[in-house]
């Protein structure tokens, strides 16, 4: 039966925002838009979103993600499509409480187990700090993959402090064994020839995942890395358009694709570049760096997708880091034992937002009147 939608609410501060849509039976679904600016994402969303999805079918969620583009072609970007990645999560969790089932199910999945690799954000960290600290993880939840950072954030091969980047592999390694798998994220850091040196130090050390070792718009800079190494490079998670998923799919950019749920727009548009990475022979290992929902609607993804990478990315950064994830939830489906997380039998994305939360926010509101 078509339903149409009829309100469009917002819950958001500077860094987290929720989107709840409501169709005309009173069914409503929870999404959430990409963290940070989320006010700033909202506005984007009842300005230039909301008036062309009142009215509209749940069902036509993949039409309305390509009519919203259309109608609004002055403003593309990333803050239209972390908009729409808000409506496509929320009529996703709809579709499954209506349906009874994880919205895993709904996109081809299963409910169960996903291996995970405890991701770390600190860059100033020492390499004898973070091996200890991964120690610690190991020991607690039986993590066995374990990602650290190299280079500076857009550093132009400047690193946080001389030597860091040389050091983190070896120290790590010596200390966790071969046994554990380890990756490495420069962040946009490195020019090629840097990035080629330091890929060459991290194969020697057993490293196996080097994320977006050059400005990750420089396409042609990440393809000299992918095709000079042996170990896998990776990269996509700032792509939000499709024209460039095209080229990084069809010319082989990197190894490995990182789409962001909620950069890229949703899961309809991520399901579209999965599906342009399978035909590419590529496997997907996508970004999801924090205790968001994006690590929550991740998970559905990997129970689903036939070209799943290894493993789930998992922030191991906590309030000192991220004060914004405390508070927000009234249940966990952050849960890891033996390394692994789990994607539950809840209807939908099987998430609460704790009340609390939702009355200390900034409400917005978008209603069909006709």
């Amino acid at each position: 039966m078509e339903m149409k939608i009829v309100k469009l609410e917002t819950f958001c501060n500077r860094f987290v925002g929720f989107l709840v849509v409501t169709d005309e039976a009173g069914n409503q679904g929870w999404g959430q838009f990409s963290t940070y600016n989320s006010d700033i994402t909202a506005t984007v969303f009842h300005r230039q979103v909301a008036p062309h999805a009142l009215g509209q079918d749940t069902d036509s969620l993949e039409q309305l993600l390509t009519l919203v583009p259309e109608r609004e072609h002055k403003f593309p970007g990333a803050y239209l499509k972390r908009a729409l990645g808000g409506l496509d999560t929320a009529i996703w969790d709809l579709r499954g409480k209506i349906a009874g089932v994880p919205v895993t199910v709904l996109l081809g999945g299963t409910p169960g187990k996903l291996r995970a690799y405890a991701s770390s954000m600190k860059r100033s960290i020492s390499p004898e700090d973070e091996a200890q600290r991964f120690l610690k993880l190991r020991d607690e939840f039986g993590f066995d993959a374990f990602k650290f950072r190299v280079a500076n954030e857009y550093g132009h091969d400047v690193d946080v402090y001389p030597g860091r980047s040389e050091a983190m592999a070896p120290t790590i390694r010596k200390a966790l064994g071969d046994k554990v798998s380890l990756l490495a994220d420069a962040n946009s850091g490195f020019s090629p020839k840097r990035a080629i040196e330091i890929g060459r130090m991290l194969e020697q050390n057993g490293v196996e995942h080097f994320e977006e070792p050059c400005l990750y718009w420089e396409l042609e800079q990440t393809k000299e890395v992918t095709q000079t190494l042996d170990l896998n490079v990776t990269g996509g998670e700032q792509d939000c358009e499709f024209v460039v998923w095209k080229e990084i799919t069809g010319r082989k950019i990197v190894d490995i694709a990182q789409p962001d749920i909620l950069y890229l727009g949703g899961m309809c548009r991520t399901m579209e570049v999965c599906k342009m990475a399978a035909e590419a022979g590529m496997s997907v290992t996508p970004h999801s760096a924090n205790l968001g929902l994006v690590t929550l609607f991740t998970m559905h993804l990997l129970r689903a997708i036939p070209n799943a990478g290894k493993y789930l990315e998992f922030s191991i950064e906590q309030a000192d880091f991220y004060p914004w994830q405390y508070g927000v939830l009234r249940n966990d489906p952050y849960k890891i034992e033996d390394g692994m997380a789990t994607v539950g039998e809840e209807p939908g994305w099987g998430f609460e937002v704790e009340p609390n939360w939702l009355a200390r926010s900034e409400y917005k509101i978008s209603e069909h009147t006709s």
